[in-house]
Order: C-alpha cells, then structure tokens, then sequence
C-alpha cells in the first residue's frame, strides 16, 4: 500500500487514498479507497518535501564531527571520569561540572574544562600535572551526557528530550521513542534549528523504508537541539481529534452508563440463584447471615 495525494474535481481539494494494486485470489481488482481528510492535516502532511541529495548531504556533512564521542564538548552539568594509574591523587576521580564550568581535584585545585573536549581535558590535566610528575598520562572519558539535548515529539510512547551524547541516530530517536501502531514512520521530520543567522532546516525521512529495505544511508547524525516529529497516521489524527471533542462529554456518558452495569450484575447475581448456584453469602456487622 503507499499514501498518495490526489485532487478531487468535484470537492476541489485535496485527498489521500489508499491504493491497491495486483488481483485477489478470485481475478477481481482491488477497489481503491480514498479518505478525504481536513486541510490542517494535510498541510501536516505536506509540511516537508521528500529530501532530495542536496538536502541529505546538507544534513550529514553538518554532522560529521559529531561521529566520534571524543569530539563532544562537555557542558554544565556532564560529568567525567579520570584515569592515571601513576597519579594516585587524581586517579579514579569522579566529578560533575560545577556551575562555573570548573572541577576541583586534589594537588590540582580548579580547572576549567567546559567546552573542551575529553581528548583535551586530559591533555590540560597532563600539563597542569607536570610541575609534580615527569611524563604524566591521563585519560578522560564523559560518565554523563546532560548539558545538551535533542527533542523527540509526536505520536510515540514516550516523547520528551533526550541526552544528546554525538553519536545519536535518527534510528536511535525514532525506536527509543517508542513506535506505536498509530506512528507514521514513513514521514518522520527532522527539524534543525537555525544556528549563525542561517534558517532552519527540514528534512523528511522514510524511516518505514529504510527498516524494510535496510537502506542506513538516510540514517542521519543528530545534533543538538535538533527536534525529531514523528506524526500519527491520517488515521490516527481523525481518530485523536473525534476522541479530543468527545473529552468533555465522556463523564456524562459513564454516569449514563453507570446503572445499566449495575443492573446487569444484579441479573447475574438474581440468575445463579435459580440455579441453585451458591451465592456470596452476605453477612450483618453482627456475623449474621442475612437472607
């Protein structure tokens, strides 16, 4: 099946149907089903285009620094590890960037390492320890990716911000999210804000494609900030907004309902009587049975 968008001459707007093409087991054609749906979903829908290469370049060379976890920069409040087997003043040492940016370490004092690298953390620590060690060697690593963020929104379990550690996928987005059967996988949009006066950017992703055809090229780097939609299904958008204007009346609706569901059980209850079925015996605050 694949959605496309038709002009209807007779409504003079836009539809999206669902078509089928091949026989049925019996030789007769598929009969095409369109859904005619409101103009807001449809500007939703058609809010990006299919990226083309120049678009999907743009995205991935604007990411290809982030490749590596030794290219993030750490921010307030990461928090890193130290490792200098031959420096036991430091060695093991856990810390969390204070709000000024700075760590405290024995022999050292404060250093200020935010916006540095891990690579160059160490490389700062090595030359602050060599006024007491001959050669030192350090290694950092970040323990705790918090300074920076990309967003997930749209029709999935669990949407909100997420850490942002440089080595996230459009794919890890996408499945941490949570896809449910009322996500439209096949039109996830990723939304980069405008970074040194330039205008944001979207893209539009088949994610649906590239899981069944195994394509990861379009699998692209996410940066920070970078917001990852994933919509509902023209479906699932009708059906959200016909439950959104029943919200207010659902209430109504139980209290009417309210009776029929105990008249029911007491037919229940009344029926295994005759029956000759045993019946929950009901007691006084007594003790006593009561008939």
């Amino acid at each position: 099946n694949e959605y496309r968008t038709v002009l209807n001459p007779r409504l003079r707007s836009p539809i999206v149907g669902t078509y089928f093409s091949g026989r049925g087991p019996m030789g007769m054609m598929h009969r095409h089903t369109l859904l005619s749906l409101p103009p807001v979903l449809l500007a939703m829908a058609g809010g990006c285009r299919t990226p083309s290469n120049g678009d999907m370049l743009s995205f991935l060379r604007e990411s290809q620094h982030h490749t590596s976890a030794m290219e993030y920069r750490v921010g307030i409040p990461d928090a890193i590890a130290i490792s200098a087997p031959q420096i036991l003043e430091i060695h093991g040492e856990g810390q969390r960037i204070q709000p000024d940016g700075k760590i405290t370490l024995d022999l050292l004092g404060e250093v200020k390492i935010v916006g540095m690298t891990a690579k160059e953390i160490a490389a700062k620590l090595e030359t602050l320890l060599s006024r007491y060690y001959s050669d030192p060697k350090v290694n950092v690593r970040v323990t705790a990716y918090a300074s920076k963020k990309y967003y997930v929104t749209g029709e999935t379990i669990s949407a909100g911000p997420r850490p942002y550690t440089g080595r996230d996928t459009l794919m890890d987005a996408v499945l941490r999210a949570g896809p449910t059967f009322l996500t439209w996988t096949s039109r996830v949009q990723v939304v980069r804000p405008s970074r040194d006066g330039e205008k944001p950017k979207a893209i539009l992703v088949n994610v649906d494609r590239m899981i069944k055809k195994g394509d990861w090229r379009k699998n692209i780097l996410l940066e920070p900030d970078d917001v990852v939609h994933i919509p509902a299904t023209p479906l699932a958008w009708i059906g959200l907004r016909v439950r959104e204007l029943l919200f207010p009346v659902y209430p109504a609706i139980q209290a009417y309902q309210a009776p029929a569901w105990v008249l029911s059980a007491n037919d229940v209850y009344e029926n295994q009587g005759r029956n000759g079925n045993s019946r929950p015996s009901t007691r006084s605050a007594q003790g006593a049975a009561l008939p």
